[in-house]
């Protein structure tokens, strides 16, 4: 774990607020790939890598939305280690960054800028023609893909339908603060109040989008959006990791009549479940955050991927 300053790795966890409250930075590079060539990057096949983590729930929504989109022959991959030492996010040897040759992903970073200050964070969405990343942010990106590279999908149905688009970015902005990166300030968290603030706002979040599944399929109604992307890749690392690690142990997910089968719902959908890697989830955890686990034990437990595996028992 660290960051880059003037272009130089710095090793180091985050520093919290002066309440111990994790803060999340913000991401840098927030240029737009469009359809219709009306910015620098205009959408192509092959012309654009996407940087990813199994591990990682961010970097896991554009790997879902890819493979539901049908975009893999359009934008090809490459999948870091999911052991973070301090160097920061590494490529293993069986899979070699294909593009700069690179051994770390910050050496991305520089690449494309030598001075560039921040976080080395996946996705990254490069571009190939022009050796620059275009976008770090996984809900932009998750958007792109989805609508600016629909000449190249070969799976037609709409992540983001413009009827439901008002209603995605609504969704998207409820769950984010809560929950998807509810369970960091929980997990981050370095005083006790900091904690108990973020952990019981991670449940009062979950009991009401429990109650929202109990009248309606998905986030958003009776379709799968990137809304149910952005919350799925949450609650698939839940009882795996979150609730250990993260110590948001209130309830599982599996605790919750509506939410539990709702992840086995999307988590079954066969674009969705080749996507997911349980043993790079809970690698990644329990060996990368020192801060949060120094031993780097990882747990025998729980079996999550029997449960995932049960009918979700839905309308």
């Amino acid at each position: 774990m660290g960051e880059m300053v003037d272009g130089v790795w710095r090793s180091g966890w985050y520093d919290p607020d002066a309440r111990g409250a994790f803060q999340r930075p913000q991401t840098t590079f927030r240029h737009q790939v469009t359809r219709d060539g009306s910015s620098p990057f205009r959408a192509e096949a092959g012309r654009y890598h996407l940087y990813v983590s199994y591990a990682c729930p961010w970097a896991h929504r554009t790997l879902i939305v890819r493979a539901l989109r049908g975009l893999e022959s359009a934008i090809d991959v490459t999948v870091v280690d999911p052991k973070m030492s301090d160097d920061g996010w590494s490529f293993a040897p069986d899979e070699p960054d294909p593009i700069l040759g690179a051994k770390f992903l910050r050496d991305v970073y520089a690449r494309a800028d030598a001075r560039y200050t921040g976080r080395v964070t996946v996705p990254i969405l490069w571009d190939k023609k022009t050796g620059a990343i275009v976008n770090n942010e996984s809900r932009e990106v998750m958007r792109m893909l989805d609508e600016q590279f629909e000449d190249f999908a070969t799976k037609k149905t709409s992540l983001a339908p413009p009827s439901l688009r008002a209603s995605i970015d609504e969704t998207l902005d409820a769950i984010y603060t809560p929950v998807n990166n509810g369970v960091y300030r929980a997990g981050f968290a370095t005083k006790q109040e900091a904690y108990e603030e973020a952990c019981k706002d991670v449940f009062a979040a979950l009991d009401k989008w429990d109650a929202v599944l109990g009248k309606q399929r998905f986030l958003c109604g009776a379709v799968l959006t990137e809304a149910d992307v952005a919350m799925f890749t949450t609650l698939l690392r839940f009882d795996l990791v979150y609730y250990a690690h993260f110590k948001c142990n209130v309830r599982r997910i599996q605790d919750y009549a509506n939410l539990s089968g709702y992840l086995r719902d999307i988590y079954q959908m066969p674009d969705v479940k080749k996507t997911c890697r349980l043993d790079h989830i809970k690698t990644h955890y329990y060996w990368s955050q020192t801060t949060v686990n120094p031993h780097r034990i990882v747990p025998i437990g729980p079996d999550v991927a029997t449960q995932l595996e049960l009918p979700p028992n839905r309308n």
